[in-house]
């Protein structure tokens, strides 16, 4: 197994990641429990939740997700397990989470709730990396990374992270932790694939320069990169045809920058470069993922574990020079399908 370091840890991680944000909503606690399993028998040792998880978000199921994770650690050596989560993002954003009254913010007190909530489901003393969900864009960053830094001199907190940020926010975050000689975040979580490669624009450039570990979710881009969504009629038990038919606008939102005309057409060139390459086009999307310096680790997910095959295939893929030129011809000619 080859193992990556992310940012200028001590954490040394598998390539891919086993996301769980399934875990308590479409996958029921047997079927995580079986995914948890053949992630680990097949060498993984990094695995990524959230406070917030599953998804879609309720405040009726929200945690439940780290409790079923909790409980499949009793009975595991927790030090050869790097387990990350999340602080839910500022309810001021693009979401309001469905947690502690809808008043969520990146302060003091929200981090420290959160932390302990984590802690106990989880069942542990400590998070390998904890992550900012999201960015507020009220509190002070500098406000927001001194109370994670207290956390990591408390011991409940090795590294820290942050997700679904800019470059600018990320450069902004890197230096005010160099001025203020405190704890950087050492990754950052974003959507990143071959239907979604802006993270090639800026980002990659901060990484690289910085240090900062890229850790993609959605390298499937959400299940479109597999082709399901290119037959004739949506498929039954996904995730966007779920969406499609939701009255929430932000959710209509979400299946509409996934599926639509620009991605569906780059996803019909992606299978037939696969069949090319006699390979599953989820194998291609996820090595796709894994190609590229910055990156630590590719988030993967699955409602089931008969899902994983394909993404564990990427494991023993390498793409050529050759392969990564087509990849980017079709980029050039279908620019940025999820906008």
């Amino acid at each position: 197994m080859e193992y990556r370091y992310i940012g200028r840890t001590g954490l040394r991680v598998t390539p891919i990641c086993m996301g769980t944000m399934s875990f308590g909503s479409w996958s029921d606690e047997k079927e995580s429990f079986k995914i948890m399993d053949k992630a680990l028998d097949r060498g993984i040792n990094f695995f990524d939740t959230a406070e917030l998880y599953p998804v879609p978000p309720k405040a009726t199921y929200a945690g439940e997700t780290e409790n079923i994770i909790g409980k499949w650690l009793k009975g595991k050596k927790r030090e050869d397990i790097i387990i990350a989560s999340k602080v839910a993002g500022a309810a001021n954003g693009w979401f309001v989470p469905p947690i502690r009254n809808g008043m969520t913010a990146i302060d003091k007190f929200h981090i420290k709730q959160a932390i302990e909530g984590s802690l106990k489901r989880l069942g542990t003393d400590y998070i390998d990396l904890y992550q900012m969900h999201w960015p507020d864009s009220v509190v002070p960053i500098e406000a927001s990374l001194i109370a994670f830094d207290e956390l990591v001199r408390e011991g409940k907190v090795r590294y820290i992270g942050t997700s679904n940020d800019t470059a600018y926010g990320l450069t902004k975050a890197n230096e005010t932790s160099k001025r203020l000689g405190i704890a950087r975040f050492e990754s950052i979580q974003n959507n990143f694939s071959l239907n979604n490669p802006r993270c090639l624009d800026e980002l990659s450039t901060v990484c690289q320069k910085e240090h900062i570990s890229l850790l993609p979710y959605s390298p499937i881009g959400g299940g479109v990169l597999s082709g399901k969504y290119n037959a004739p009629f949506t498929p039954d038990n996904a995730r966007f045809s779920d969406y499609i038919k939701s009255s929430n606008p932000r959710i209509q939102s979400q299946a509409t920058r996934f599926v639509n005309p620009k991605t569906l057409a780059a996803t019909a060139k992606y299978l037939e470069l696969s069949f090319e390459l006699e390979i599953s086009p989820v194998t291609l999307a996820v090595a796709y993922s894994m190609h590229f310096d910055f990156v630590a680790s590719t988030i993967i997910g699955a409602r089931d574990a008969h899902q994983l095959d394909e993404s564990f295939a990427a494991f023993d893929v390498k793409l050529s020079t050759q392969t990564m030129a087509k990849i980017q011809a079709i980029q050039n000619e279908i620019m940025y399908p999820m906008g």
